[in-house]
């Protein structure tokens, strides 16, 4: 990646369109509901590739009906290792190490519910943020009420300096605190403010301490590159309907590191049971010999069939590229707000390798600049207590898009536009 992710960088129009014309142009694959469409960090919009493969699950369950568990192709009856094995070169995995399978949540409770019962894993105290998305610390604290820990003594939290980030070196001082801790639980990025931490260095000062590592992806996958198996992560959890474009509600994703093979999930069920014996209907339950041991109920495949054409795509593309992409539209967005919008402040890391696929620009009156800029055709969203937060995509996203909403912004606060607005008063946002 070029030091410079902006070489000759101008605050102009001129310069969006010239970077426009050098990249890849993948818009006509999507369906952009909105003039710009500036949250696919929270919901993709629909891409022909999606389409193209649920239509064809579609006509598969028409035409086949049951017989398509084993006769559609690719069969839907290993549909979940197949999608396994095209996501594994995303986050850098084997492809026995990555299955789809439940929904984040449901993850985030079967695997940390699987590790705090590993007879090896001899703490009992699972590490995570302050800055945390709230399900990850909900899933914890329930599995350790399951097995009968107190949560406010046995969830340990990192506390962030500043209410953005969180230090790699403050996750380190907490391990040398504390020998307890069995579990480290991250994410790759934060939803808030997009920092981006170093899963390299955290997994390590989690095996340096005698703890598993564990990582939530939901913001990175599909934006940023991974290598979960180079540095032996142990295990992770990801959504695809953010940066992978797959749906809402789309089955989610998981990792478990090969040498974690072999464990008795904490949620079990018939769907992660050994291929070859599934349907034997044994009593006694006999984990898979891969990650798909993690699966639980049966393979939603309408749920998992755009997911098929949305990796198709971004196979096509590379994430490598994907990225490069990403930083430049996100470093183009953060200068241009300290260019034009002397009111905002960014709250997004600004180094290119410490920031994922979003920027928070912040305003004490986000909410309301939010709602203002939905009807100028302006899609965004509000996350408190100050943040814009603003994706623009490096699949159908553009510079000139990036222009356009920073003008939008300037033009509703000089105007005063954002105050005929109602403040927060609950709901989706």
């Amino acid at each position: 990646m070029d030091s410079d992710p902006l070489p000759g960088f101008e605050p102009t129009l001129a310069y969006a369109r010239a970077r426009d014309e050098e990249g890849f142009d993948l818009r006509d694959r999507f369906s952009v509901p909105d003039e710009e469409y500036m949250d696919g960090n929270s919901l993709g919009p629909l891409s022909v590739d999606a389409e193209r493969t649920l239509d064809r699950v579609i006509e598969e369950w028409r035409e086949l009906g049951i017989r398509g568990w084993t006769d559609a192709d690719p069969p839907w009856f290993g549909y979940a290792e197949y999608l396994g094995e095209q996501l594994a070169p995303v986050v850098g995995a084997r492809e026995d190490e990555v299955v789809v399978a439940n929904s984040t949540t449901v993850n985030v409770h079967t695997l940390v519910g699987t590790f705090l019962d590993a007879a090896d894993v001899e703490g009992r105290k699972v590490l995570v943020n302050e800055l945390d998305f709230p399900t990850d610390h909900y899933a914890i604290r329930a599995q350790l009420r399951a097995r009968g820990l107190d949560p406010d003594e046995h969830l340990v939290v990192v506390e962030s300096r500043d209410g953005r980030i969180i230090e790699e070196a403050d996750v380190e001082a907490s391990l040398a605190d504390d020998p307890d801790i069995g579990i480290v639980f991250m994410p790759s990025v934060l939803y808030r403010s997009g920092q981006l931490l170093d899963v390299g260095r955290l997994t390590r000062a989690a095996h340096d301490h005698g703890a598993l590592a564990g990582f939530d992806l939901a913001h990175s996958v599909g934006a940023v590159p991974h290598e979960l198996a180079d540095h032996r992560v142990d295990f992770a959890v990801w959504c695809h309907y953010k940066h992978l474009n797959a749906g809402p509600g789309a089955i989610a994703g998981l990792y478990v590191n090969r040498e974690q093979f072999g464990r008795t999930p904490a949620l079990a069920g018939w769907w992660g049971h050994e291929k070859a014996t599934q349907f034997d209907m044994n009593p006694t339950f006999t984990p898979a010999d891969s990650a798909g041991a993690w699966q639980i109920g049966t393979v939603p495949v309408l749920a998992a069939a755009p997911l098929e054409g949305s990796l198709d795509l971004l196979a096509e593309v590379g994430v490598e590229a994907i990225r490069k992409r990403s930083v430049a539209l996100t470093e183009f967005l953060i200068r241009l707000v300290d260019e034009r919008l002397p009111d905002c402040s960014v709250g997004t890391p600004r180094e290119p390798d410490r920031r994922g696929a979003h920027v928070a620009v912040e305003h004490p009156d986000a909410y309301r600049v939010c709602e203002a800029l939905r009807d100028r055709g302006t899609v965004v969203d509000f996350r408190p207590p100050n943040v814009v937060r603003v994706c623009p995509s490096p699949y159908y996203g553009s510079f000139e898009e990036v222009w356009r909403v920073v003008e939008k912004i300037r033009e509703v606060l000089d105007s005063g536009a954002h105050e005929a607005y109602d403040p927060p008063s609950g709901g989706v946002t």
